[in-house]
């Protein structure tokens, strides 16, 4: 659910550093690209929960941690010389336990509330796709074979995964939904981008992104599901666990569709 418009012509910004600028940096997006993405978002959510709630840090606190860690993981993405999967989807678990935080922060801890956040971060979001094509001419995700494109990439995925974090808490606290319902709707709007983008010619980016925002509430819900007490719908299962039972399927996932070639670089066509 891409448009690969690669441009060869573009300054390579890489080759200094030895890596080769037909290498795509992200992986691929497939049926697995997906799934890990939904139990990433997951992982994010239970995760995020637990510092700011179970260890009782509060939003602030775990705000600065979890953007500590999203700044070495990214720093160490952005820097790295090849292609490695567990390090693109750690990098992809940072950025959904950081949204969580920026997103529980901005409501809750700042007052803004879900629709202005929300509004805060969609020009935030925009801005940073506008960038992204002002200085690139594309918004492909696949490829993406630049540090300088890389480095867009991640900073709007931070707030799609915090825009999808606030829509995700308007559907449960303001709407009164429970956890299946807000799951619901979330996985009945990426159908409706999922049949779009196999029967319409809308661009593909555009779909993309979407996709992109609304499966991070999608996981979320379903995190909140696992854990959340059980008159307030959900399962009451202890944060701790959850992330560690996520974090195993992820990483099954992951070796599945590694051994299978759909998380392996691929190299552009000169």
């Amino acid at each position: 659910m891409s448009d690969a418009t690669y441009d060869p012509a573009e300054p390579d910004c890489t080759a200094s550093s030895g890596l080769p600028d037909t290498l795509n940096r992200v992986a691929q997006v497939t049926i697995a690209f997906w799934i890990m993405k939904v139990l990433a978002t997951t992982l994010g959510e239970t995760t995020g929960d637990f510092l700011s709630m179970t260890l009782n840090l509060g939003y602030y606190v775990s705000f600065a941690i979890t953007f500590a860690f999203l700044a070495v993981i990214l720093w160490a993405k952005i820097r790295s010389t090849d292609y490695s999967p567990s390090l693109f989807w750690l990098t992809i678990i940072a950025t959904t336990t950081a949204g969580t935080e920026v997103s529980d922060l901005m409501d809750r801890s700042l007052g803004f509330g879900y629709i202005w956040g929300s509004i805060v971060l969609v020009i935030g979001l925009a801005a940073t796709l506008a960038v992204w094509k002002a200085r690139h001419g594309h918004l492909s995700v696949e490829p993406i074979t630049k540090r300088r494109v890389e480095t867009l990439f991640w900073v709007a995925v931070v707030f799609s995964n915090s825009l999808g974090t606030a829509f995700g808490d308007f559907l449960t606290d303001n709407l009164s939904l429970s956890y299946i319902q807000g799951a619901l709707i979330t996985a009945a709007i990426i159908g409706v981008v999922l049949a779009l983008h196999y029967t319409t010619k809308i661009n593909a980016v555009l779909l993309f992104w979407i996709a992109f925002i609304f499966t991070r509430p999608f996981g979320a819900t379903f995190g909140d599901f696992l854990t959340k007490p059980l008159n307030s719908g959900g399962l009451n299962l202890p944060r701790e666990w959850a992330s560690l039972v996520t974090l195993a399927a992820l990483g099954i996932v992951l070796f599945i569709s590694t051994r299978r070639g759909s998380s392996e670089p691929v190299r552009i066509p000169e």
